[in-house]
């Protein structure tokens, strides 16, 4: 008895080992051909064999045999007892047993687990950052692989070795998308770093694809080496305005720059007359062809990202309507009369002094008329006292020829 149980025992050890041993774990690319071999089974018909399926496409198990109709486009039995899956997919995932008779009585038993595949494309690097800055978050970029079966796995990497998120200095955030149609995945890791002050300026990343499935190649994408910056505090904001003292004539062009020396670079936004204007954020306010509606007070405002907001001095711009008199100077901080003040007193006292080279040269021209006009006075008196005098000698003789 106890000889008998013994034997028994064993044989069902044997039974079990034979069992592990003939089942294979077959791994094909989806979308591919499979063909798996019925083991025992005579090479031609007649045959005696039966196929048994387990997949993602049966509720229960499916039989094939070589009697028996071809499954759809799924799977057939081949002459010579191989069942072949002309275009595996993901649905065929499953168990495949082959049960064979040789013609001497001998049954033999295969057995399968089949699993599918797919290789993605090679990962990439989404939106990647140019720059880091020391002490802050920052994105790395966003690394995604598309197209795989089993999902697998995305890394990242520094200076070629693992990164491992810590949830402080370093942290990932993944998604996993499966497509409803072709059951494929998608992957997606943002890589968010805080660089030490102090440390590698030069930091070199990479992404990688690892697939679900053993001795399958991890699939890399192209490192990409970033510069570190060391956060620079903001200083006085600065505005600068050309023509210098903002007063122009219509028509011309006025450019104000915002000086606001940090890093990272602040945004700037300008404001009018207390309103921020809805412009794009930028350092330069170009203002072409200014007319009225141009003039009024402008300043700049710099938005650090750790440093807060800052505003400049203000400055005003202003129009100077030439032939007209008033004021309409401008200069920072508001508007000035000294520029017209001086331009009227200097163009007063031109013409004050023309007056008086005009008068005294008109009483130079009477004085010359004056001289010219005596000579002249005098040779008509000379020539009257010569015919007075030529007249009083005829006078007398006349007077004493007669009775």
């Amino acid at each position: 008895m106890a000889a008998g149980a013994a034997a028994g025992a064993w044989v069902l050890v044997l039974s079990l080992w034979g069992a592990v041993v003939g089942s294979q774990n077959i791994t094909a690319q989806i979308g591919k051909p499979l063909v798996l071999n019925c083991k025992g089974a005579p090479k031609k018909p007649p045959q005696q064999l039966e196929w048994r399926l387990n997949t993602g496409r049966t509720e229960a198990w499916k039989v094939l045999s070589p009697q028996g109709s071809p499954w759809d486009s799924v799977a057939r039995v081949l002459p010579n007892g191989s069942l072949l899956l002309p275009a595996i997919g993901i649905q065929d995932e499953g168990t495949f047993r082959c049960r064979a008779t040789s013609r001497n009585g001998k049954e033999t038993k295969s057995n399968y687990q089949v699993r599918v595949y797919q290789i993605p494309r090679k990962p990439e690097i989404l939106d990647p950052a140019s720059e880091l800055m020391a002490g802050v978050p920052n994105k790395v970029g966003t690394c995604v692989s598309k197209g795989s079966y089993p999902a697998g796995t995305l890394s990242w990497h520094l200076d070629g070795k693992p990164l491992i998120p810590d949830g402080k200095g370093l942290s990932v955030k993944e998604e996993t998308r499966r497509h409803p149609e072709t059951g494929l995945f998608t992957l997606q890791s943002e890589l968010m770093v805080t660089p030490a002050r102090g440390g590698d300026p030069r930091p070199t990343f990479s992404c990688s694809f690892s697939p679900g499935l053993p001795r399958r190649r991890v699939l890399h994408t192209a490192p990409f080496q970033l510069s570190v910056w060391e956060p620079v505090p903001l200083e006085e904001v600065q505005l600068v305005v050309e023509p210098e003292g903002g007063a122009v004539a219509p028509g011309s062009t006025v450019t104000l720059t915002c000086e606001a020396p940090a890093q990272p670079p602040p945004q700037i936004h300008w404001i009018k007359d207390g309103t921020p204007l809805p412009l794009p954020p930028s350092p330069v306010l170009l203002l072409p062809e200014v007319g009225p509606q141009d003039q009024g007070t402008y300043s700049c405002v710099a938005t650090h990202p750790s440093q807060g907001s800052q505003e400049s001095r203000a400055v005003s711009i202003s129009i100077i309507e030439t032939g007209e008199e008033g004021s309409t100077a401008g200069s920072v901080g508001g508007p000035g009369l000294g520029t017209l003040a001086l331009a009227l007193g200097i163009l007063g006292g031109l013409g004050m002094a023309a007056l008086l080279i005009g008068v005294i040269m008109w009483r130079r021209r009477q004085h010359r008329r004056e001289e010219r006009k005596a000579p002249e006075n005098q040779e008509e008196e000379e020539e009257r006292a010569e015919l007075n005098q030529s007249e009083e000698p005829e006078a007398a003789e006349s007077s004493a020829g007669g009775p």
